[in-house]
């Protein structure tokens, strides 16, 4: 087994999160979308859609998206329990991450790739060149980050973690999101309060790190 990532991007910090929650580790082999490593043809050969992460098996089977390969990872390594431990648990999990990801992380990736220079004329991932950066996607996200920030500290004032009581996935992503979007320069509102409480105690897990 191992793991095509590149550190620097937020979906594989997703994965890496998570293994490093669970103390398992995994040969990685890095393509470097800097440098768009992800359009050659051997790497293409491992995941159609150039991008990252992908987990190949023993038996040569791929498993691309960052949460499909936490969710896999999670059954071969069930403790700690990072998509809860019960039904009610697990669609908490579920409706928490899906909304970091589509009100938070979307937006944030909406406001680098339409504003970032090195993404001129790629502004979906996994297209190498011919989409153009569009002007009024980055006021959009940086709209939407602003209802997401806002969001999450109404949730945090009422519990400890994104889900409940128990550390998992939706904090993988929430913070996540959140460390990404500081790369364009949008950073929780002072108003936010339980947000950063929350972000600081998550930081300063050694998971943070990896």
């Amino acid at each position: 087994m191992k793991l095509y990532d590149f550190k620097m991007a937020p979906n594989p910090q997703r994965v890496n999160m998570f293994l490093a929650e669970k103390g398992v580790e995994i040969p990685i082999v890095e393509i470097n979308t800097r440098e768009r490593a992800q359009f050659d043809e051997s790497f293409k050969a491992i995941n159609a859609i150039s991008q990252v992460p992908v987990l190949e098996l023993d038996d040569g089977s791929c498993i691309a998206e960052s949460m499909a390969i936490c969710r896999y990872l999670e059954e071969l390594h069930p403790e700690p329990a990072l998509f809860g431990e019960d039904a009610k648990e697990r669609a908490l999990v579920e409706m928490w991450s899906r909304r970091a990801e589509f009100t938070g992380y979307l937006a944030a990736a909406d406001i680098l790739r339409n504003s970032a220079p090195a993404f001129e004329d790629r502004g979906l991932p996994g297209v190498p060149g011919g989409v153009p950066q569009i002007a009024e996607l980055v006021e959009r996200g940086r709209n939407s980050m602003a209802r997401f920030f806002a969001h999450f500290d109404q949730r945090l004032s009422d519990v400890r973690f994104v889900a409940g009581d128990a550390f998992t996935v939706a904090d993988i992503t929430t913070f996540v999101t959140i460390r990404f979007a500081t790369r364009v320069e949008v950073e929780i509102p002072a108003a936010c309060g339980h947000l950063k409480r929350w972000f600081e105690a998550v930081e300063s897990r050694p998971s943070a790190a990896a």
